[in-house]
């Protein structure tokens, strides 16, 4: 009787355990699987604008100074007053704090300001799908989704790895390709061939 007993804690520790950790998946991650590069996993940090993210600016009383901008070509925005404000490479709070600090420059007394991303840049992908080519990101979008929207794998698809350039990156780097890989805006996502 205390064998049966014995065995059935241990099986029920086991399925807590499994429940658990099933439960406490965390941030979505990039595994790395290039051997040359680092084995940390990379997780989904602060978005960060870029060349031809669309924002909507809100300053707060003023309808004239608020409206929808585009990140251009040289990584700026022109608002009405102040001019252009670089935005690539600063997160939305960090372009909420400087344009308030500009307007309150002479323009505005205490101006409170809110940046909101309403159209992510797109997202590439090349290689061993359907139809390669650019498509427009959202959010939570995982590689699998991204070859899903490029018309799903060829016969001929590794479909065990993915090589992904980021924005700013100097070169490809390989992941493992699972549901949990993410894709950010601007990404250049590569599927290549198997090995026969």
């Amino acid at each position: 009787m205390t064998l049966l007993r014995s065995a059935f804690l241990t099986t029920m520790i086991a399925v807590f355990m499994f429940v658990t950790a099933c439960q406490s998946g965390g941030a979505v991650t990039r595994q790395v699987v290039d051997d040359s590069a680092p084995t940390q996993a990379q997780t989904n940090t602060a978005y960060t604008l870029g060349t031809g993210d669309k924002l909507r600016i809100n300053v707060f009383g003023q309808p004239e100074l608020s409206g929808q901008f585009v990140v251009d070509g040289t990584g700026s925005i022109s608002l009405p007053l102040i001019g252009q404000i670089a935005a690539s490479g600063s997160s939305t709070q960090d372009l909420e704090t400087t344009i308030a600090t500009e307007l309150s420059n002479g323009f505005l007394l205490e101006p409170r300001v809110s940046v909101e991303v309403t159209n992510y840049r797109p997202f590439y992908i090349l290689g061993e799908v359907g139809r390669p080519g650019e498509y427009p990101f959202n959010s939570g979008l995982t590689v699998l989704n991204a070859v899903a929207a490029a018309g799903g794998f060829t016969y001929r698809a590794n479909k065990k790895v993915i090589y992904i350039k980021s924005v700013g990156a100097d070169k490809e780097m390989a992941y493992e390709l699972n549901t949990n890989t993410i894709v950010k805006p601007g990404d250049t996502l590569r599927i290549g061939e198997r090995i026969f």
